[in-house]
């Protein structure tokens, strides 16, 4: 039940308080089927990591588990994309919240208050984490405890305000449009992966992880689908039209201004913990990569004198997070957050395949999959398939930002050497 909970708490962080009126705006009462699409897809996502988690045991997740089955440079590759998935995904955080303070607070709907309390909100995160790691910690916890209240209460208190007429069926939307809407909502499903971490020290892996993940992904599932149930059924139509803070409508429908007001804290509460736990994590991956010669930048891998923090790698986190918060929205940061970790799981599917076919057999401490292949390379069809559900300008941007990394990848030998050279 402990790596359950991990999961589940993992999973939902701030994406679900914003994406039910998007998707409702996309797929109305058929919103299910992207539900039940994205929870598929993870749950075959997260049983590829723990089979190759327990054969490739060295830390560094992705990262490693690709690198050692394609290489340096699908290693370096996974690094980057890794920290752009989770830098655009604290851009759309960051859009969500002043959103819904802005539903409260009209004032902040100005672009320049707007980039005023973006400075201020990653300023002080990063701030935080510099000052030391027992800080950061400290605020992630006290967050985490709260954040499923108002959800819960949503859930059980809504149901007497349900129309059922809000919830026929009348048509099902295109496999074209679940693929679309899915994208933006996937991002509300990833991040499970680093649960997993741990499960090396699961007793009985082969019974137990594939347990974990059923339990955590069904009930999250349910969760979800329970909240999107609910928001179209109290507010039908009109859900599609509250984007900035669609739960809150719900809220105040059901419970009136002071529920209004109690979702809207707890939206911004879950937010703000997922941030604070962003910005504890994703700095030491760079911290780790500069270390490791993966990042040409000798600065990332600095320690701070007085806190012992890679505080550099905490900056420069902290104010990429900034500047694309700055020059994004919401659903624009969160597509390209699914993207990216997207492909990193393409890469971790076909790590699974690879590391069959060098080992038949697993030894007593491997999970294996069971089914043969078929979980992998399902994974892997679908993966394409919703990539392939980019906008064609979104499309291109990522093959030239693919390009750029590789001619980075190829001159980061003789990059690296000048910088230390000019040291």
């Amino acid at each position: 039940m402990g790596l359950s909970a991990n999961l589940v708490n993992i999973m939902i962080g701030a994406g679900i308080f914003a994406l039910p009126a998007i998707v409702a705006a996309g797929l109305g009462s058929s919103s299910i089927f992207a539900y039940l699409f994205c929870g598929l897809l993870i749950t075959l996502v997260m049983l590829c990591f723990a089979e190759i988690g327990s054969k490739v045991t060295s830390s560094g997740g992705a990262y490693t588990y690709i690198e050692t089955s394609f290489g340096p440079y699908f290693g370096f590759l996974t690094v980057v994309l890794f920290v752009l998935s989770a830098t655009s995904a604290d851009a759309a955080v960051a859009n969500a919240l002043v959103d819904i303070i802005g539903t409260m607070f009209p004032v902040f709907k100005s672009n320049t208050l707007r980039i005023l309390f973006f400075i201020i909100l990653f300023g002080i995160l990063g701030y935080i984490n510099v000052r030391g790691i027992k800080e950061g910690m400290l605020v992630v916890k006290t967050i985490t405890i709260i954040k499923l209240i108002p959800l819960l209460l949503l859930v059980i208190f809504s149901w007497g305000e349900v129309s059922l007429d809000h919830l026929s069926i009348n048509s099902i939307a295109s496999i074209e449009d679940i693929g679309k809407i899915s994208l933006i909502l996937f991002f509300a499903f990833q991040g499970a992966e680093s649960g997993l971490s741990i499960s090396g020290e699961v007793k009985d892996p082969t019974k137990n992880i594939p347990k974990a993940i059923f339990i955590s992904v069904v009930g999250v599932l349910i969760l979800y689908i329970l909240i999107q149930t609910v928001s179209l059924g109290v507010l039908g139509a009109s859900l599609a039209t509250n984007k900035e803070n669609p739960l809150s409508f719900v809220a105040d429908q059901v419970f009136g201004p002071i529920g209004f007001t109690i979702m809207t804290i707890g939206a911004a509460i879950s937010m703000l913990g997922n941030l604070s736990s962003e910005i504890l994590s994703i700095p030491r991956i760079l911290f780790r990569a500069s270390k490791d010669n993966v990042l040409p930048l000798s600065p990332l891998s600095k320690v701070h004198d007085r806190f012992s923090t890679p505080y550099i790698a905490i900056i420069a986190y902290a104010t990429s997070g900034f500047l694309l918060a700055s020059f994004g929205g919401f659903q624009q940061m969160a597509i390209i957050s699914s993207a990216s970790i997207l492909l990193v799981y393409l890469g971790v599917t076909l790590s699974v395949i690879k590391q069959r076919r060098k080992k038949a057999k697993p030894t007593s401490n491997e999970f294996r999959i069971p089914g043969g292949y078929l979980v992998p390379i399902l994974s892997v069809i679908i993966i394409v398939w919703l990539l392939s559900n980019l906008e064609r300008q979104e499309f291109i941007g990522f093959g030239v930002y693919l390009v750029i990394l590789t001619f980075i990848y190829l001159l980061k030998d003789k990059i690296w050497k000048k910088i230390k050279n000019s040291q």
